[in-house]
C-alpha cells in the first residue's frame, strides 16, 4: 500500500469503526429496552368495594343525564378524584351488572368467571366449591405473587374467620370471611377486630378507630406493604373494602364532612308506579341526612386511600406496568324506590362501577357501552394480560372492548342476572335477561314485568303486556330461557317460571297469569340475608 495514502486511510477506518460502534450500541439498546418492556408481565391490582352506588362516582354522573346523576338533589355529590383518575386514564365500563346483586354469589361469579348456581356459592352462607379455579390461582400457576385483604365472603358462615381457603391468593393473612368491621389491628396472634363488647365479643362499633384502625384506611396500608414486598416480581393483590356497605358510620374526619348537605327522597321513592312486581314495588325505607352523610363520608374515605395507593405504585414506579380494576360486588339502592339495601333489578342495586386501568391497552379515556357482568371479569382480564385461561368459563372475554372498541365477532350484548330460589316464600328470586334499552325479568312469585330503560330510566312502569312490547318480550324470552338451560339455573325448576317463559316465547292469547309461591310479606328469603351482607 501506497504510505501516504496508509495513514488517512487508516484515519478514516478508526473513525468508521467509531460511528459503527456507536450506531450499533443506539440499535441494540432501543430494541433490549423495548423487548424487556414487552416482556415484562403486567402486575394486577383489584380494589373492591361493598354495595356501593354508582351514582356516588363522578366518572358515572358524567355519563349521566343530570336528573340521574343527581337522584339525592341538585348538586348533591360526594367528590371523587381518585376513582376518576383510573376511569379518566384508563377505561370505564358503563353498563356492568352485579351477575347476583348479593355480596357471595356476586363474588363468586367475579372470581371464578361462572354463574353463581355453578358455583356453589349461590346464596349468602353458602361456600365456594372447592374444585372452582379463580384467576388468583390461575396467575398464580405462571409465577405471580399473589395476596387478598378484606372481606372474602365465599367460606360459608365464618365471621370474621380470617384466612379462610385461599384459593390462589396466597397470601391472605388479612383476608376475612364475613362481617363490615369498623376497626381492626395486628397483633403477634395475627389481625384482628378490635372493636368488642364487655364480653370480648367483637362488634360494628368504631370505638374510637383513627386513620391507621379504621377498616378502609388498615385494609389500604396492607395493600401499600403488599406493594413494597412485591415490587421486584409480577404480583395480584386484591383489596376488599367492606365499606361503603352498612352500618353507616365513618371515622372522623369524615363522619362529618356531608352534614351540611340537604338530601332529598329520590324521585322513584315518591311514586308507586305502574304494575309493578312485588320485588320492585315502592317501600317505605326512606333514607335521612345522617345515613347519606356517613354513607357519603365512608365513600370519601375510600377515594381518598385509593390515592394513597396510586401514589405508592408512583413512588415503586409501578404505575405504568400495573392493571387496576376497581368495582364492587353489588349496588345499593339508598333511598330508589323506597328501599335500602339490594337484591331487586333496579339499577341503583344491580349496577355497579368497572373502571380499569391498563398503560399501553387501554386508551386513556374509553368508554364501554356494552353490556358486562361479574362473569365476564375472569375471562377478560386474564386475556388483557395475555395468560392462558385453562378453564371453561361461562363468562365472555370482552378484552377486545376496552382494547380496540371492536366487539367479538360472535357478541351479543345481553347480560343475564339471578338472585334466590324457585322454593322462594318471599318476593326475593327472580331471574333476568338485560339489554341496553331493556330488562325482562321472570319469578317464581311476580308477574313478569318488563322496563324500557330509554323511555323509563327510574323503572316506574312494568310493561311487559303492552301488546308494542310483545315481540320485545318474545326476543328476550327466547335469550332467557336458553341462558337458564344452557346454565342449568334453578330457577326453571318454578313452575311458573317455565309458564311464563313459554308464554313469552311462544304465547299467542292474552297473557293469564299461573299460580305462584305465596309471597310472606316481610319474611326473610331462605338460605339468603340480603341485609347484614
Amino acid at each position: 500500500m501506497n504510505n501516504s495514502v496508509q495513514p488517512k486511510a487508516m484515519k478514516l477506518l478508526h473513525h468508521f469503526r467509531g460511528f459503527l460502534c456507536l450506531i450499533v450500541s443506539l440499535v441494540l439498546a432501543a430494541p433490549v429496552s423495548a423487548m424487556a418492556s414487552s416482556k415484562q408481565r403486567p402486575n394486577l391490582l383489584i380494589i373492591q368495594t361493598d354495595e356501593h352506588n354508582f351514582r356516588t362516582l363522578g366518572c358515572y354522573r358524567a355519563l349521566l343525564p343530570e336528573e340521574q346523576a343527581f337522584i339525592w338533589g341538585p348538586g348533591v355529590a360526594v367528590e371523587t378524584p381518585n376513582i376518576d383518575w383510573i376511569a379518566k386514564n384508563g377505561a370505564i365500563a358503563e353498563r356492568f351488572y352485579a351477575t347476583s346483586p348479593v355480596c357471595t354469589p356476586s363474588r363468586a361469579a367475579l372470581v371464578t368467571g361462572r354463574y353463581p348456581q355453578n358455583t356453589g356459592a349461590i346464596s349468602n352462607g353458602m361456600p365456594l366449591r372447592d374444585d372452582m379455579i379463580t384467576f388468583a390461582e390461575v396467575l398464580r400457576k405462571t409465577g405471580y405473587s399473589t395476596g387478598y385483604a378484606g372481606k372474602w365472603h365465599l367460606d360459608g358462615e365464618g365471621k370474621p374467620a380470617w384466612a379462610p381457603r385461599s384459593f390462589g391468593f396466597v397470601d391472605n393473612r388479612y383476608m376475612f370471611n364475613r362481617g363490615h368491621w369498623k376497626k381492626l389491628e395486628k397483633t403477634t396472634d395475627g389481625p384482628r377486630v378490635s372493636a368488642t363488647n364487655s364480653k370480648g365479643t367483637s362488634n360494628y362499633d368504631l370505638a374510637d378507630a383513627d386513620e391507621k384502625t379504621f377498616t378502609t384506611d388498615f385494609l389500604a396500608d396492607r395493600t401499600i406493604e403488599f406493594i413494597k414486598d412485591n415490587k421486584a416480581k409480577p404480583f395480584c393483590y386484591m383489596v376488599s373494602f367492606p365499606d361503603p356497605h352498612g352500618p353507616n358510620l365513618v371515622r372522623a374526619p369524615y363522619d362529618t364532612m356531608f352534614t351540611n348537605l340537604k338530601f332529598q327522597q329520590p324521585k322513584t321513592a315518591q311514586s308507586q308506579g305502574e304494575k309493578l312486581p312485588a320485588y320492585a314495588a315502592t317501600l317505605r325505607e326512606r333514607i335521612n341526612n345522617h345515613q347519606m352523610a356517613q354513607y357519603f363520608g365512608m365513600v370519601k374515605c375510600i377515594d381518598d386511600n385509593i390515592g394513597r395507593i396510586l401514589n405508592e405504585l408512583r413512588v415503586a414506579k409501578l404505575l405504568g406496568n400495573t392493571i387496576i380494576v376497581f368495582t364492587s360486588d353489588h349496588g345499593d339502592l339508598c333511598g330508589e324506590h323506597g328501599r335500602i339495601n339490594k337484591g331487586p333489578p333496579m339499577e341503583a342495586s344491580a349496577r355497579v362501577p368497572f373502571l380499569i386501568y391498563a398503560p399501553g391497552k387501554i386508551k386513556p379515556g374509553t368508554v364501554v357501552r356494552e353490556l358486562l357482568g361479574m362473569v365476564d371479569f375472569k375471562p377478560t382480564v386474564l386475556s388483557l394480560m395475555k395468560v392462558k385461561n385453562p378453564t371453561r368459563d361461562e363468562g365472555r372475554d370482552a378484552s377486545q372492548l376496552f382494547t380496540n372498541g371492536k366487539t367479538p365477532r360472535d357478541w351479543k350484548d345481553i347480560s343475564f342476572l339471578r338472585i334466590g330460589f324457585p322454593d322462594s316464600e318471599t318476593s326475593n328470586a327472580w331471574m333476568g335477561a338485560f339489554t341496553r334499552h331493556h330488562k325482562f325479568v321472570v319469578s317464581p312469585n311476580s308477574e313478569p314485568a318488563l322496563f324500557d330503560l330509554e323511555k323509563d330510566p327510574e323503572e316506574l312502569k312494568n310493561v311487559f303486556t303492552a301488546t308494542e312490547e310483545r315481540e320485545t318480550v318474545r326476543r328476550l324470552g327466547k335469550d332467557l330461557m336458553q341462558y337458564a338451560r344452557t346454565y342449568r339455573d334453578p330457577m326453571l325448576e318454578s313452575a311458573a317460571v317455565r309458564a311464563d317463559l313459554e308464554w313469552a316465547v311462544t304465547g299467542k292469547s292474552d297473557y293469564h297469569a299461573p299460580v305462584r309461591n305465596i309471597v310472606v310479606p316481610g319474611k326473610k328469603a331462605k338460605r339468603t340475608s340480603n341485609d347484614e351482607d
